[in-house]
């Protein structure tokens, strides 16, 4: 049996190149390479498969004459090869495939490109994130700096607004102070002028009432004031005097020796004055009263002088075992 084999259509596209020797063997090789395959499939294709003998019986009165044996069918002839397809398809197919390899070449390319610009893309984002998060963290290590600066400041002037406050107060405090000192000082003067005022006027009437005593004793005794009624006596850096009885001379000197360690003044003062005081005595030497007959001008001066009288009491007696009735001591600051 004859196979015709239809030739391919003959694929439009670019014209060749020319060939070159390279070419041209793997132009044969391929079309070797066809030829054994078309051959060998066409040889597979019209070979006869083997025969197989069967035996069939049959009744007798259906038996008919055996029929002859057809012959076997002459084998077919081999089948002819397809002719060679010219070089020139050759090379459009080798085109082609050079065209494919380029274009994978290509595209592997293309890939590998998109891959390295996706793994830029990656860092480049990463690097990004990992700046944005130091900037994060600076400004966050800024603020916490500002803060802490913030609140040493806030803090220092908190401590010298305390301070300036505590001044304040420590100045308002003194100031208080002074002037609760001036008013105690000026009460004090006041309540001492007032005693001095109610002590002289409490002196007064006891005077007056001695004095009324000794009229009254004088009148009861029908005799006059003698000359020895008042005793004078003067002694270094002061005299004195004593009224209802004869002191003896020198008397009021010991009187003086012994009053005068006892006053206590440290001011200083540039003039010399005087202070007078008269001392009523008990017949044992016991002060009973004394006041002031006559002020040196310096209340301390004075003051001074009666504390150290007080002091001194019981004085001393006179040389008859009684102390005069009525003494007076005079005491300046420089004797």
């Amino acid at each position: 049996m004859k196979r015709t084999l239809a030739r391919p259509a003959r694929p439009q596209g670019p014209r060749p190149e020319g060939g070159s020797g390279r070419a041209f063997l793997l132009a044969l090789l391929m079309h070797a390479l066809l030829f054994a395959l078309l051959f060998y499939g066409m040889r597979w294709q019209s070979s006869s498969p083997a025969g197989s003998e069967a035996e069939l019986w049959t009744p007798p009165e259906l038996a008919q004459p055996t029929p002859t044996p057809t012959p076997p069918a002459p084998p077919a002839p081999p089948a002819v090869a397809a002719p060679t397809p010219p070089a020139e398809d050759a090379d459009i197919a080798l085109q082609q495939k050079k065209r494919k390899l380029a274009e994978a070449a290509a595209e592997k390319a293309r890939l590998l490109e998109a891959q390295r610009e996706q793994a830029r893309q990656e860092a480049l984002k990463q690097k990004q994130l990992a700046e944005e998060k130091a900037a994060a963290d600076a400004a966050r290590k800024k603020a916490a700096d500002d803060a802490a600066k913030q609140k040493l400041a806030d803090q220092k002037k908190a401590d010298a607004a305390k301070h300036e406050q505590e001044a304040q107060a420590r100045k308002a405090q003194q100031v208080q102070d002074e002037k609760l000192a001036a008013q105690k000082k000026a009460e004090a003067d006041k309540a001492a002028k007032a005693k001095a005022a109610q002590e002289a006027a409490d002196r007064k009437a006891a005077d007056q009432a001695r004095q009324q005593r000794l009229a009254a004793l004088r009148g009861a005794a029908g005799g006059a004031e003698g000359a020895n009624g008042n005793g004078l006596g003067s002694s270094q850096g002061g005299s004195g005097a004593g009224a209802g009885g004869t002191a003896s001379p020198g008397y009021i000197d010991r009187v003086r020796r012994r009053v005068k360690p006892n006053i206590t003044y440290t001011d200083a003062i540039t003039s010399n004055p005087t202070a007078i005081i008269e001392v009523r005595l008990a017949p044992d030497g016991s002060v009973m009263s004394q006041h002031l007959v006559q002020s040196s001008g310096i209340s301390g001066w004075d003051q001074a002088v009666q504390t150290a009288v007080k002091l001194s009491d019981p004085l001393p007696r006179d040389t008859d075992g009684k102390a005069p009735p009525v003494i007076q001591l005079r005491f300046r600051p420089k004797d």
